[in-house]
């Protein structure tokens, strides 16, 4: 789902999009000319790969995201404990934000049912 930059209302807008087995909802709107608050929940499901054995298996998605967009080059400091997300050529991309989201997840460490319950030594580096 996609949407001109300069269309996003001053009233929260709800919005639901799903991309594979991921469904971000919540509600959009303009903070200012340049700014967009968006509150949504990314529900759903996504493979991971353990980084101990390497299998896959599927992991359950169920987080808050509270974040802003901005459709120029963010540098005002009053804001910063907030995400702000520059988005390209003036169109807001959810499907965008929701693979982003999914690639964050998958980055991060995760340990198969069956790795932690094996209870051999793993090597370690120091």
């Amino acid at each position: 789902m996609q949407i001109e930059f300069r269309k996003v209302p001053f009233t929260p807008k709800e919005f639901s999009t799903i991309l594979d087995s991921v469904k971000l909802e919540g509600t959009f709107c303009k903070m200012s000319p340049t700014l967009a608050k968006v509150e949504a929940t990314l529900v759903g499901s996504t493979t991971v790969e353990c980084c101990r054995c390497g299998d896959e298996y599927t992991v359950n998605v169920n987080e808050n995201l509270d974040f802003l967009l901005s459709n120029t080059v963010y540098e005002d400091e009053s804001l910063l404990e907030d995400l702000v997300i520059e988005i390209e050529n003036d169109i807001i991309d959810f499907d965008e934000i929701i693979e982003s989201e999914i690639s964050s997840i998958k980055s991060d460490y995760h340990i198969c049912k069956v790795c932690l319950e094996n209870k051999e030594d793993i090597e370690k580096e120091y």
